[in-house]
């Protein structure tokens, strides 16, 4: 069963075991729901208008706050000898997928 979930204004296609890095998530609980947009189960298919009521996809929090990979920034102009080197690193929380269910 694979279903499509939206957070942090993204979506993601998911199965059940999968796990998925998202933007960072501010949850008090390990477990997370989520409303899906469309669900494939086999040859069947519901979309949500914009979300499926009677489903739910469950998610465990693995990691809660993991720093993603630096992103350098150089601002460089020409024949001024100025440059000026920045760097970030986005958070993020690593979710796995623990069940896909339909009403």
């Amino acid at each position: 069963m694979i279903a499509v979930i939206e957070t942090g204004s993204k979506q993601y296609m998911v199965e059940k075991g999968h796990k998925i890095e998202t933007e960072l998530l501010h949850a008090d609980k390990d477990v997370i729901e989520f409303q899906p947009l469309l669900v494939i189960d086999g040859d069947k298919i519901q979309v949500g208008k914009p979300t499926i009521e009677n489903a739910t996809v469950k998610a465990k929090i693995v990691e809660a706050d993991v720093k993603g990979d630096k992103v350098k920034i150089l601002k460089y102009k020409a024949k001024k000898r100025q440059k000026t080197l920045t760097g970030h690193r986005q958070r993020k929380t690593i979710l796995e997928i623990t069940e896909i269910k339909t009403k």
